[in-house]
């Protein structure tokens, strides 16, 4: 295989995800792509032509031409506009019509990623227009299409997978967001520290420090008298992150402790996903 070193881990765990995503919706009836999933505003059938539509783009197939109904009322910024454009256009396609597609789609890119000899570092067409590493591409490619297969998962009530490749992938991005929710989201106070502590089938221990000038740093060692902590487990950590739940509705299932204030803002700003 041509692929690069650095980008075999993202490519194994786009592949592990997007078969596991092909396996849970080979079987379904029609009705069953209508259900409702934790992304916002997405049924069965968005999350799917969702992620058949970003994986044609990486495929480098031009977007579709299409104009978005008033009445999209989950679409509320340009973000997601671009993002509901891939998911209106196949609304109205059957199950036959999205099964066929999804593994098309899956062949193709299997077919790229075996042929795959650029650098990680080389330039390509990210979201939105813009430029970006091979790598960025591939590592939100990964991410995504985990994210999504949990939401495919929780939808249909087949939970796994919860450690799997992507599940990794996924805790890296979210931890690499972190010190940004804590330092300048939260505003936390300067020369602190913040805990999470996440068990499960995903273990961490990481500490967000504050330096003098407000900036934050990711360390692997605990804190001694942290200005607040959280513990919790994997599957809520992640479903915060990615907007999946609200910390009302999980708060039973996180303990924390601290500055009631600095715990607060830190959970209005967990989510930061688009």
């Amino acid at each position: 295989m041509s692929l690069h070193p650095t980008l075999q881990p993202y490519a194994d765990a786009w592949t592990h995800s997007v078969d596991a995503i092909s396996e849970l919706v080979n079987p379904l009836v029609e009705g069953e792509w209508n259900r409702r999933t934790p992304c916002p505003g997405w049924s069965v059938r968005d999350v799917v032509s969702h992620v058949i539509g970003l994986d044609c783009e990486m495929l480098g197939d031009p977007r579709p031409i299409h104009a978005l109904p008033r009445d999209l009322f989950h679409v509320t910024n340009e973000q997601q506009r671009y993002m509901e454009m891939q998911v209106d256009v196949r609304r109205h396609h059957t199950a036959p019509e999205m099964t066929s597609e999804l593994e098309y789609t899956i062949i193709r890119r299997n077919r790229q990623l075996r042929n795959e000899s650029r650098e990680p570092g080389t330039l390509v067409r990210g979201p939105f227009g813009k430029e970006i590493t091979l790598e960025e591409a591939m590592r939100r490619r990964a991410f995504d299409v985990w994210v999504h297969e949990q939401d495919l998962r929780t939808a249909l009530g087949r939970p796994g997978n919860l450690d799997s490749p992507g599940a990794l992938v996924t805790r890296d991005a979210l931890l690499l967001a972190l010190p940004k929710v804590v330092a300048k989201d939260a505003d936390a106070p300067r020369s602190s520290a913040v805990v999470f502590d996440v068990h499960g089938p995903v273990e961490f221990l990481r500490t967000i420090r504050v330096d003098i000038q407000g900036r934050g740093t990711l360390e692997t060692s605990p804190a001694l008298g942290p200005a607040a902590s959280f513990t919790l487990d994997w599957e809520t950590y992640f479903k915060l992150a990615c907007g999946r739940v609200t910390p009302e509705s999980a708060a039973d299932r996180v303990k924390t402790e601290g500055d009631p204030a600095l715990v607060s803002a830190i959970l209005r700003n967990f989510s930061v996903t688009p």
